[in-house]
């Protein structure tokens, strides 16, 4: 098994745009790639590829448990990261391994994921809560809450938002912000960021706490 940023990571994927989307992000870490673009034929495909890693999709499975035990038997000892829905019976989550990332979610968590399945660490998906002010963000459960309102985010928002949380105080030019929340070489402009931001501040209200530099970028006050 390669723990050094690469390896065979093996994507079971229903989504075609999802799966090329996985396929190009774990690309650019330096990870070969092999899609299935039908989950129900992973443990098929695990037991011919030997893979390093499996990023199974369960989001669409009627027995996501009994596709991840026969998945995670067949690609042994190569961990299995679970891709569900973000409503997941408890008992079904519980039995899903360690490694798991909840739809939908953005390419640095999906390579956070691989890679430190592949190192053998504590889940990707498992930080601690952040918070500033009267905000909270949990990671784990991709949840946002500001006071007592649950706040809806996007994908992208979510992980733009995390970036900043997770660094408070710093400021970040629109191309650094491009790069933590989008990837390295995403093709989206400066303009993107500034658009984003500004459905966050949005949805976030009164509470905001993303403050604009001029002519620098953007920083989030704890």
């Amino acid at each position: 098994m390669n723990t050094d940023g690469g390896g065979l990571v093996l994507v079971a994927e229903h989504d075609p745009a999802v799966a090329e989307l996985q396929r190009r992000y774990l690309a650019r870490e330096g990870f070969d790639v092999e899609i299935e673009p039908d989950p129900a034929r992973a443990p098929m495909a695990a037991g011919r590829s030997r893979p390093d890693v499996v990023v199974l999709d369960l989001s669409a499975s009627a027995l996501p448990a009994d596709l991840y035990r026969r998945v995670a038997e067949a690609a042994r000892p190569a961990p299995v990261i679970a891709v569900t829905g973000a409503a997941l019976d408890p008992a079904i989550a519980r039995a899903l391994g360690e490694h798991r990332i909840d739809r939908p979610f953005g390419p640095r968590v999906l390579v956070g994921a691989v890679a430190e399945a592949l190192r053998g660490g504590a889940p990707a998906g498992t930080p601690a809560p952040l918070r500033a002010g009267a905000l909270a963000l949990d990671p784990r459960g991709r949840t946002a809450v500001i006071g007592d309102r649950r706040v809806t985010l996007t994908g992208t928002e979510f992980d733009l938002l995390e970036f900043l949380m997770g660094n408070p105080g710093r400021v970040y030019t629109r191309e650094q912000l491009l790069d933590a929340a989008w990837g390295p070489g995403a093709g989206a402009g400066s303009r993107t960021v500034d658009v984003h931001v500004a459905q966050l501040r949005a949805k976030l209200g009164e509470g905001n706490p993303i403050r604009t530099v001029r002519g620098v970028g953007y920083v989030l006050d704890a």
